[in-house]
């Protein structure tokens, strides 16, 4: 499709839904007020209609609105049926003047069909059944109130806490019966009835003359395509939302300039020995936690692209590159500022090159953490477990740096093999350490003695090899994110696919350990 024709279905569709008042309008987050919750509804079923589908489903759409912009939806969805589609929708309690919008009304209770046929003949069989609706009621509360069981458990209570009182009696003596007992009775009522009878003849003759079709596949954008629309928009997204980036990008220099002050020039004197790496310790420790502070924006973010991944816009890939690429200049940023004030307040060792060594590995554990991060908000239920999970798994990955204690003397069980190669911590304060240190002489301990090089320092006091140089350290950094990268393509990927079996598998053992039927009643019960 060309753009011309893009726009115009664009613009049909905002005319269609009624948003032509909105059109230019942000939709709005936390600290932006934007367009309302019945101009939101609308937007989501504008953006599932833009690919003019066969099959609208919908659940629930008038939660949460008021009369009028559920009359509003309600009545758009009716113009979308009339120009030739199909739109599924479960409702609760429509008012009247919703009601009388459908076409065809199905009536479920515990699984069971009450009703299945034209929404304007449901009146008249629950009057056949004996159970007509009172002349100023609501059709549909009416129905709710004769299948749903909750009814007698309220009327249950409600009389367990007053005082027995006389009921009138009313001229339809059916009407007393218990939910169960008549939902029953509609349930034989509609299996004999002729509008279940003529609805079985419809789907006989539809089984009968169906034909297979070649349905052809909607043709797709490029995968290129693809990737810079969705990179662009999570771009706009993350430069709109203030506190996806840019508070923490306040935060992060924030924090920068109080280390800065109190490292403020830390020399090459003796105590400077244990000052530079606790100094390293901090910035690598407090500073990257402050990564956690995207979870909630990126939960924000999941949520829009997984009803679109689920109706195979795009794939995981995509979705994965694109958001590394949109957060791409808001990393650098970061990285510079905080690279660039540490840097030149704490005076590390001097020279572009390592200047620009120290801000590329920070870049490094600041994307690492970040997409750990997404990987978390996939697994946990809400945004409070994320930050306990999130904030764990870097405390624990900063356990095996150098700084407490070298890689060599930790056990060799988990926390040097695997822990001190797939953690970020280890190879990036190592890093840092090789970065600022080597090169260097420090004042010794007793006056008159010769100066100490830092790479005895390295060696003896923190266990650092020098067998290869800091820029590996930053390659492992860099393998590492790919790592994480792929760890979170494969968690979009096949996480549905895992809970799913995870939760036949569940389902598989309660029903092996509950009793069957045949059992209990073979069960001889001796007095």
């Amino acid at each position: 499709m060309t753009n011309d024709e893009i726009n115009d279905i664009v613009e049909e569709t905002i005319i269609k839904m009624g948003l032509q008042a909105c059109a230019e309008t942000k939709i709005g987050n936390w600290h932006l007020r934007g367009i309302s919750s019945g101009e939101k509804k609308r937007l989501s079923i504008s953006i599932e209609i833009l690919t003019q589908p066969t099959v609208l489903l919908l659940d629930e759409p008038t939660s949460g609105l008021d009369s009028a912009s559920a009359f509003f939806v309600i009545q758009v969805l009716k113009c979308i049926a009339l120009d030739g589609r199909i739109v599924v929708c479960s409702i609760h309690q429509p008012s009247s003047h919703l009601f009388y919008l459908f076409d065809d009304l199905l009536l479920l209770s515990n699984g069971e069909t009450i009703y299945f046929g034209d929404a304007k003949m449901a009146v008249k069989f629950f009057a056949e059944a004996g159970f007509p609706c009172p002349s100023r009621r609501n059709p549909s509360d009416h129905f709710l109130r004769c299948i749903n069981s909750d009814f007698d458990k309220v009327a249950g209570s409600s009389l367990k806490s007053q005082a027995p009182t006389e009921i009138p009696m009313s001229s339809n003596s059916q009407m007393y019966l218990s939910t169960e007992e008549i939902k029953a009775k509609l349930v034989e009522e509609y299996r004999n009835s002729e509008i279940s009878m003529d609805i079985r003849q419809r789907v006989r003759e539809l089984a009968h003359n169906e034909q297979e079709e070649t349905v052809l596949s909607k043709d797709r954008a490029s995968w290129w395509k693809q990737l810079c629309i969705l990179s662009h928009r999570s771009f706009l997204n993350m430069l709109r939302d203030m506190g996806y980036y840019w508070l923490r990008i306040v935060f992060y220099v924030l924090v920068s300039i109080t280390v800065g002050i109190l490292y403020l020039n830390v020399g090459l004197s003796n105590p400077a020995i244990y000052g530079r790496p606790k100094c390293v310790a901090f910035i690598y420790g407090f500073l990257i936690c402050l990564s956690v502070g995207g979870l909630p924006s990126f939960i924000e973010e999941h949520k829009a692209s997984y009803r679109e991944r689920i109706s195979c816009h795009y794939g995981e890939a995509v979705f994965v590159l694109s958001n590394f690429l949109s957060s791409f200049p808001f990393l650098v940023i970061l990285s510079i500022s905080s690279g660039t004030i540490l840097h030149y307040m704490v005076q590390f060792h001097p020279g572009f090159s390592h200047y620009c060594h120290f801000c590329l590995s920070l870049f490094c554990c600041v994307s690492i953490v970040e997409t750990c991060m997404m990987v978390v908000a996939l697994l946990v239920p809400n945004v409070l477990m994320g930050m306990g999970v999130g904030t764990a798994l870097i405390v624990l990955m900063m356990m095996v740096s150098p700084v407490f204690r070298g890689v060599s003397d930790l056990p060799k069980f988990f926390w040097q093999y695997p822990m001190s190669y797939i953690t970020f911590a280890a190879w990036a304060i190592e890093g840092q350490f090789k970065n600022d240190m080597i090169g260097l002489e420090f004042d010794p301990a007793v006056p008159g003695d010769p100066k100490l090089k830092g790479e005895e320092i390295l060696l003896k006091l923190y266990g650092v090899q020098l067998n290869y140089c800091k820029w590996w350290d930053l390659a492992a950094l860099f393998c590492i994110l790919t790592c994480y990268k792929i760890v979170l393509f494969a968690t979009l990927k096949y996480k549905d696919k895992a809970s799913k079996l995870l939760h036949r598998l569940f389902a598989r053992s309660i029903f092996r350990q509950t009793p069957q039927k045949d059992d209990v009643n073979n069960i001889s019960v001796v007095p």
